[in-house]
């Protein structure tokens, strides 16, 4: 592997970087004060928009999309280190660039497993940044952790399904630009292979018997920018039955395809989120006195920023390595790794999140630094695409395989 960035990378950091200094850390609390003044929390900061119009004509959109003929052709080893810097200000640079998630995931199934009228329909108005969507797999009364545990129904009915079921943490959902769902359910609930009785299928938000119950909370934060995240009930909702994504039973597959690179986005922008705790924690300790001694002279800050320092390059090598597998011998020939960023990268970022809380002091709690809701952000990413202990399983059964 070689460690250099190429032409095209090098050029995107350096107009990435200059969009982040210029533009996106002084609007963080310019869209703060914005939104304490709009009717509904959910609406957009103006802000917002001016900075994607902005992102959007300096070309730092779509940069996650690997397709060149709707996104910018990136490879993954040619976006981390974009998605790093991204992660920095993980609540507005994602967003102003049309690279957040949820419809990140579900621009990438469109565009491998959409028709042409699917992506006529959603996808071209999501690549503009003209709509958001959600995605609609985890429910609040099975163990979603093992997604052929999902109970929601996509029932055949002539010309039409329909879909029933009921759905939690559906993050984009509470939008008011959310147009679309992607529901992932069961066509086929009593199937012999386990993994082939879920489908996917596209649900307009305004259909009938589509209900948003309530917005759920993260610790306490209700994630505005990427359009929250919601209880969502689907009463014996009626869609086409051209609005199903690929072949029933191909589910299970799509979600397995979207996961893989969302995982690797997960972690790249964590390690973006380590960087700027990290200097947050320098600029703290240099310009803090206790006990007669700046907080940088205090032997114990020195092992919490090396050990930080360490953990960070660690982690980025290890991201970097499965990125350039996922692009030399695909997602499942990257598997091991996927799961090894997934389980490490997290974990670690929590820990240096609350050291760097812990040096602020109740101002790392409070809401005049980012580093609270970082760490809720970091904590949540030990559970979203699949808990850590189940990656752990699947980790470990590979690694006994080859002694059996």
């Amino acid at each position: 592997m070689d460690f250099a960035f190429d032409a095209r990378t090098e050029e995107l950091r350096g107009k990435l970087l200059a969009f982040m200094d210029e533009y996106v850390y002084p609007a963080e609390a310019v869209a703060h004060e914005q939104r304490a003044r709009l009717a509904s929390p959910w609406e957009t900061p103006e802000v917002v928009e001016e900075l994607k119009a902005e992102a959007r004509r300096q070309g730092l959109w779509n940069l996650f999309l690997p397709d060149s003929e709707y996104g910018a052709g990136l490879t993954n080893l040619q976006y981390a280190p974009l998605a790093e810097i991204m992660g920095r200000s993980p609540q507005l640079a994602p967003t102003v660039t049309n690279c957040a998630a949820p419809d990140t995931g579900n621009m990438e199934v469109l565009t491998q497993f959409g028709d042409e009228q699917q992506r006529k329909q959603w996808l071209e108005p999501l690549l503009a940044g003209e709509i958001r969507s959600a995605f609609a797999m985890t429910e609040p009364e099975v163990a979603s952790s093992d997604a052929t545990n999902i109970t929601t129904h996509i029932e055949r009915d002539g010309d039409e399904y329909v879909v029933t079921g009921r759905k939690w943490y559906i993050s984009g959902a509470m939008h008011p630009d959310c147009r679309i769902f992607i529901v992932m359910g069961k066509t086929d609930p009593e199937g012999s292979d386990i993994r082939r009785q879920q489908s996917m299928i596209l649900v307009p938000r305004d259909t009938p018997g589509v209900t948003i119950k309530r917005a759920m909370q993260v610790f306490g934060y209700e994630d505005h920018y990427h359009g929250g995240h919601a209880e969502v009930v689907f009463d014996r909702a009626r869609v086409p039955a051209s609005n199903l994504i690929g072949e029933e039973g191909g589910g299970f597959a799509i979600a397995q395809a979207r996961l893989g690179p969302g995982r690797i986005h997960h972690c790249m922008r964590l390690i973006g989120m380590a960087e700027r705790a990290i200097e947050l924690m320098c600029r703290r300790a240099v310009s803090r006195t206790a006990f007669g001694k700046t907080l940088a002279q205090q032997g114990v800050v020195h092992n919490w920023i090396a050990d930080a320092r360490v953990t960070v390059e660690q982690l980025r090598l290890l991201v970097l390595k499965t990125a350039w597998l996922m692009d030399t011998v695909g997602n499942k020939g990257a598997h091991t790794e996927i799961q090894s960023i997934k389980i490490a990268t997290p974990r670690a970022v929590v820990d240096i999140l609350d050291r760097a809380i812990q040096l602020h002091g109740a101002g790392g709690v409070s809401q005049d630094f980012p580093l609270a809701e970082l760490y809720a952000g970091a904590r949540t990413l030990m559970i979203a695409d699949g808990p850590d202990e189940v990656h752990q399983r699947s980790l470990a059964r590979r690694e006994l395989k080859k002694y059996l």
